[in-house]
């Protein structure tokens, strides 16, 4: 019985190894071959070049220089490579002494372990003219590879630097939101370039290929090659938009200049910065620079400056007056002050404008007008009002990151404060103070809805390869706001061609304009101050900020010029001459036509 027992179990082992044998070598003969496969067929995906961006008259603004970067073969850290790592980088800073032997061993630590087969980035970028001598040199050598490597380059440096934005390497967080990045390095970080960053890197390429055990090529076997240099042209002018940053020098704020269709010719936010230097990493200290100085040159003041709108808010709060509560021919006798409860709220003219009506309440920027028919119209028809005309919203301009802004409300008051609304804030909104902040890029859309009836969506891109980017205004007033539209164009012509309109002295252009000047304080003044201190008495930062907006020609609106000079003052006073040079510009370049 123990015989049979111990046959029995002999005899179902060896059925057990049989088994097994069968299926190791006939089963899995197919899993086998497409591991072996898999070991011997390797993919490698080609990294796109870069898009270049142009301005619209075709001048690049943004390129790639054409470099060289160096890798080294990997493991060469061992006892036994020790010295041909060493041997390997001296010789790299005897050919390129610009080269940090420590840079480079560094790097090559962050990628090098024992799972590392392929080559390592040691220098990311030499140029072409200092790579050529030594290229054949290099070349013979099996520890090391040179592969092309473009760089971007921004021609202009500084000029437009807001708008263009720049490369920079990519970080983990990009990586994982576009797996491109992981062989291309570079990402868009500002500006165009990261708005259109998907666009302008392109799509990776694909190459097929063969190895044997010592990871030798034995042949290609496809190859797709990648799809890259997407273009980027703009509706900026360089020229113009050097023109302008002469015009700023030394001054702090933002400029815009627009076709009334929304496609923007220049734009500039002041104080700007060189963005070659964020393409290779850039320094402590240049960083803190551009942080903490008090004029702010790395916020992009077109989109993400908030500021209070001032007296440049008035033609569209005339617009909903004369709409809802209040009719065309309706008054005000401005004395100069205003009581309400135990505030007196002032105008800026000390001795008042006397009788005063919508235009030239509008023209001479009366305050008390504004004052005593917002208490007529109420917060609600205001703040809905200007939300219709595209303040406290954003444009849609294609530039990542844009700021909504503020127009307030009772229910905006509660939720962010939970306090009540109070006669006094609606007061100060109707001059565009208290809680109301825009971007300087609002107030142009703003201007351009006055000039034309419709709401423009800003835009930089003018082809995007080649196809052509021209949003469709929008629509947003209503019936009776565009029948009214006349009454408000003539208000702002007078602003700048009466005697007695406030920026009339200003202006010297040869093109008949009209616009809005605005004063936005950017401190408040007490209420037992009988009498304001004038603007060049105040210390710099406390001075208030100087609007001027603006469309010509008056009789046919083709442009939008809006300025805004940081702590200016008087906005027809620190931007008059600056918007008058360039609308004789743009004459002089035949973009407007008489």
């Amino acid at each position: 019985m123990r015989i049979k027992f111990i046959i029995t179990i002999l005899i179902i082992i060896c059925f057990a190894l049989i088994v097994r044998v069968y299926y190791l070598s006939v089963e899995s003969n197919t899993y086998y071959e497409k591991l072996s496969e898999n070991n011997a067929i390797k993919t490698e995906l080609i990294a796109p070049i870069r898009g270049e961006i142009l301005d619209s008259q075709n001048q690049p603004i943004a390129i790639n220089k054409l470099g060289f970067k160096i890798q080294l073969k990997p493991h060469m850290r061992s006892k036994k490579n020790i010295k041909n790592f060493q041997k390997e980088l001296n010789k790299l800073v005897i050919l390129f002494p610009s080269l940090s032997k420590e840079k480079m061993i560094k790097k090559y630590k962050k990628k090098d372990s024992y799972y590392t087969n392929t080559y390592i980035d040691i220098v990311d970028f030499i140029p072409y003219k200092e790579m050529l001598p030594k290229y054949s040199k290099l070349l013979l050598d099996e520890n090391i590879h040179v592969l092309p490597a473009p760089k971007r380059y921004y021609p202009y440096n500084e000029v437009a630097s807001h708008i263009i934005g720049y490369v920079s390497k990519a970080n983990t967080k990009d990586i994982q939101n576009d797996k491109l990045l992981e062989i291309i390095g570079y990402t868009g970080k500002n500006g165009v370039e990261k708005y259109y960053n998907r666009y302008l890197e392109g799509e990776a390429g694909k190459r097929v290929i063969q190895v044997n055990a010592h990871n030798q090529i034995i042949k290609e076997t496809s190859y797709t090659p990648p799809v890259e240099n997407r273009n980027l042209i703009l509706n900026i002018n360089m020229e113009l938009q050097q023109f302008i940053a002469k015009l700023f020098e030394g001054k702090a704020g933002a400029v815009i200049v627009m076709k009334t269709d929304g496609a923007v010719l220049s734009a500039g936010s002041f104080p700007e910065y060189d963005l070659n230097t964020f393409v290779s990493g850039i320094s402590q200290k240049e960083w803190e620079k551009l942080t903490t100085s008090l004029d702010k040159p790395f916020t992009n003041k077109l989109i993400n400056g908030l500021y209070p709108p001032g007296s440049t808010v008035k033609p569209g709060l005339g617009l909903i007056y004369t709409t809802t509560k209040l009719n065309p021919t309706w008054t005000v006798n401005c004395t100069a002050k205003m009581p309400l409860g135990k505030r007196v709220f002032r105008c800026w003219k000390h001795q008042g404008h006397g009788k005063t009506d919508l235009v030239k309440a509008i023209r001479e920027s009366c305050d008390d007008y504004f004052y005593k028919g917002s208490l007529q119209v109420g917060i609600k028809l205001m703040s809905d009002g200007l939300k219709r005309m595209g303040l406290g919203e954003k444009t849609g301009v294609d530039l990542p990151n844009e700021f909504i802004g503020t127009v307030p409300s009772r229910e905006w008051k509660m939720r962010k404060y939970a306090q009540p609304w109070y006669m006094g804030e609606t007061v100060n909104t109707s001059i565009g103070q208290g809680y109301v902040l825009v971007t300087p890029m609002q107030m142009a859309t703003f201007t351009a809805l006055m000039a034309t009836g419709k709401l423009p969506v800003p835009h930089f891109a003018k082809f995007i390869g080649d196809k052509p980017y021209n949003p469709k205004p929008k629509d947003v007033l209503l019936p009776k706001e565009k029948w009214r539209l006349p009454l408000i164009r003539k208000a702002m012509m007078q602003v700048c061609n009466h005697p007695k309109g406030t920026a009339t002295h200003y202006i010297h252009s040869k093109i008949k304009i009209a616009g809005k000047t605005g004063t936005a304080q950017v401190i408040g003044i007490k209420q037992d101050i009988k009498k304001r201190r004038l603007e060049h008495e105040l210390s710099y930062y406390s001075r208030s900020h100087a609007w001027f907006t603006t469309y010509g020609p008056y009789y046919n609106p083709q442009y939008i010029v809006t300025v805004l000079v940081e702590h200016g003052g008087h906005g027809g006073h620190a931007a008059g001459e600056i918007v008058s040079k360039i609308y004789d510009w743009l004459l002089e370049h035949k973009y407007i036509k008489k």
